[in-house]
């Protein structure tokens, strides 16, 4: 039972059950009806969980060597190979499910597949660690309207918005890592903007931390001003509500100290996803 619980917990279950549910939005709006939603949730489940357990299993070593008691593979609660096992028939299951759907759809997900997992394997470490957000995050509404008969592309404002979504959380994600990333060698793109700023997270004003926060806030605002472009006439009062929370949870973020910009730019992100997923943009022309 303790080996399930820990493997559960390093498939990152948050931010894959958040994907996933704004996936069933967005399907469920570009295809109500026939087997779209229904293999599409779990389609993308697996997905984000092989993703999750990639990451772990990828990242064990550079964890325990870093302390991550938070880990379960670095805290020795499970062993590498079951991870790896989850990792693989997880991202299996989830490419043949998207093939049922449709070719389009199936060769979608091998790109946001192959975008997580090179993330993992080793980007991460890289300027194109952005680039795997960017994927993975904008191609999930062309993932949902793909879903719908003839395959439509979703209209640019949500694709736009879903990427800038993806590319703030990579920023966000790295701000309470930065110090630990500098000594375990992880240089993707926002450690690298941190170290152009100055010393990442020697203080709680540190420069770095600083040019990464405001990264961070001006992609997840500009999402959340994409969705207001993007939403129906019917909804663009909801919208607009969520870039006006969105805008004082970043004044918040922008004079707040410790975790405080961090929690701010998680419900930035947060009041998006909720946008997204509530259907008040209009996903296909």
């Amino acid at each position: 039972m303790k080996a399930l619980r820990a493997l559960v917990a390093a498939s990152h279950p948050g931010p894959s059950v958040a994907i996933t549910v704004l996936t069933a939005a967005l399907t469920a709006q570009a295809a109500p009806s026939g087997i779209g939603p229904v293999l599409a949730v779990p389609a993308m489940l697996a997905l984000q969980l092989s993703i999750g357990w990639s990451n772990d299993a990828f990242d064990a070593g550079r964890d325990t060597a870093a302390g991550r008691r938070d880990k379960p593979l670095a805290a020795g609660l499970i062993r590498r190979r079951p991870v790896w096992a989850a990792a693989f028939v997880s991202v299996a299951a989830s490419i043949i499910l998207a093939f049922v759907l449709g070719a389009a759809v199936g060769v979608v997900t091998v790109v946001m597949a192959s975008a997580g997992w090179a993330y993992n394997a080793g980007l991460k470490s890289t300027l194109a660690s952005g680039l795997t957000y960017l994927a993975g995050f904008g191609l999930v509404p062309v993932f949902a309207a793909f879903t719908a008969p003839g395959h439509p592309w979703p209209r640019w404002p949500v694709i736009a918005a879903a990427a800038l979504i993806g590319l703030g959380a990579h920023f966000v994600n790295v701000l309470p890592d930065l110090a630990a990333d500098r000594a375990t060698g992880v240089r993707g793109l926002p450690q690298r903007v941190a170290a152009l700023a100055g010393p990442g997270a020697a203080s709680r004003a540190a420069p770095g931390e600083t040019a990464v926060r405001t990264c961070a806030l001006t992609l997840l605002l500009g999402a959340s001003v994409l969705l207001v472009i993007a939403a129906r006439p019917g909804h663009r009062q909801i919208a607009a509500a969520g870039l006006g929370v969105a805008a004082v949870l970043a004044a918040v973020a922008a004079r707040g100290r410790g975790r405080v910009p961090f929690g701010a730019a998680i419900g930035i992100a947060a009041v998006d996803v909720v946008l997204f997923a509530a259907g008040g943009e209009a996903l296909i022309r």
